[in-house]
């Protein structure tokens, strides 16, 4: 099922109608959020919070103001319980898919718990893992994308904020060349019904992009950048931050198990 990217800001009634005419399909909802998940277990707890549509971590004398965090995905599909994976290469019709991509897609930040990105019709059935790729333009096929976004030529997440340390602020521009498959298993199945609509969101838990090895201090997130010495590590946190569950209430919470230990 191929689908165009909706403009958030849609009211998801309107997307849910629209998929659900027929009332032998169900509708299918993507959401973001950045919201954290409750419970995380890390060395220490950043301390996060909201400043208009910006957000705030703070962890001791260290402070990143996140103003804007973009991510180029492509990809993205929901597997049936009863097929083995999503396989585009093979042009396997079991997957549902929300876009195929590349697309470029903003997290909320601030006081904004979810954003709906898009919604699909989809038949009837359990669905067990959400599957999409973290995606880095540069070949060919990305020509008409870099056109419309030069600045992720070669570049997969683009994040500006500040950062403080000890009260000395300095602004700072964070990019990544991640190129990665992600899988995240939704357990249990999500559910969609003939006649109705189901959501999934889809979490980036962006409060731990920046944590030390240790998860006991906040790096600079300029000294993440190609070829500067929290790289590794900055890259390592960016593919475990993720996270998809099923989210009918849109408070960026699992509604099936609330959350557990992540990051």
């Amino acid at each position: 099922m191929k689908t165009r990217l909706l403009p958030f800001g849609i009211p998801l009634v309107m997307l849910a109608a629209a998929a659900c005419s027929d009332s032998t399909t169900g509708a299918l909802s993507l959401a973001l959020t950045t919201t954290r998940p409750v419970g995380v277990s890390v060395a220490a707890a950043p301390q996060v919070s909201a400043a208009g549509d910006s957000t705030v971590i703070v962890l001791a004398n260290d402070t990143i103001i996140l103003r804007s965090v973009e991510l180029v995905l492509r990809e993205i599909e929901l597997k049936p319980v009863e097929d083995a994976a999503c396989d585009p290469v093979s042009a396997n019709d079991g997957c549902e898919e929300f876009e195929t991509g590349p697309v470029l897609v903003s997290l909320p930040l601030g006081t904004t718990a979810t954003e709906t990105m898009v919604s699909v019709s989809a038949p009837p059935g359990q669905y067990d893992k959400l599957e999409f790729k973290i995606h880095k333009p540069g070949d060919s096929d990305d020509a008409a994308f870099i056109a419309a976004h030069p600045d992720f030529n070669g570049v997969s997440i683009r994040v500006t904020g500040t950062y403080s340390q000890a009260g000395t602020r300095s602004a700072f521009v964070f990019t990544s060349d991640l190129d990665a498959e992600q899988e995240i298993e939704l357990q249990p199945p999500l559910t969609v019904s003939a006649g109705t609509g189901t959501n999934v969101t889809l979490r980036v838990d962006v409060a731990t992009w920046f944590l030390n090895a240790g998860g006991t201090a906040l790096v600079d997130p300029a000294s993440a950048n190609k070829g500067q010495p929290n790289e590794g590590v900055v890259k390592d946190r960016i593919e475990a931050s993720v996270d998809a569950f099923r989210d009918e209430d849109h408070d960026g919470h699992d509604d099936d198990h609330g959350d557990s230990d992540e990051g």
